[in-house]
């Protein structure tokens, strides 16, 4: 692991001075796009960023990748301001982590062992 090191702005001053600094200043004293192509290499990547038929290609090729997570539910739950008894709430946290699933799987199962009539 590197350590991380603090300088001063005149050690920094110095540094770049002695062509110390790893920044390629020149890169980004660039102001148009005219101008940072010089630094286009189609070695590295083929799409040229300054040409918009290159960056339709690369649009069109691209791969939507869905990012880590959890899957989506096919029956998602609600948030829904709800009141119970205190007692009834604290009878289900103090059985841990998880405790309102707990609560969500007792509800379910008295409504399958009594129906509700409409």
């Amino acid at each position: 692991m590197k350590k991380i090191v603090s300088h001063t702005s005149e050690e920094l001053k110095s540094m770049r001075a002695n062509g110390e600094s790893k920044t390629d200043w020149e890169r980004l004293r660039c102001n148009s796009a005219a101008d940072a192509s010089i630094y286009y290499d189609p070695e590295v990547d083929p799409y040229d960023p300054n040409d918009a038929a290159a960056v339709e290609a690369y649009w069109a090729s691209a791969k939507i990748i869905r990012g880590p997570g959890r899957p989506r539910l096919e029956a998602p739950k609600k948030l829904l301001p709800i009141r119970y008894d205190l007692s009834i709430i604290e009878a289900f946290k103090a059985t841990g982590k998880g405790w309102q699933t707990r609560m969500n799987d007792a509800l379910r199962t008295y409504l399958e062992e009594h129906p509700l009539k409409s």
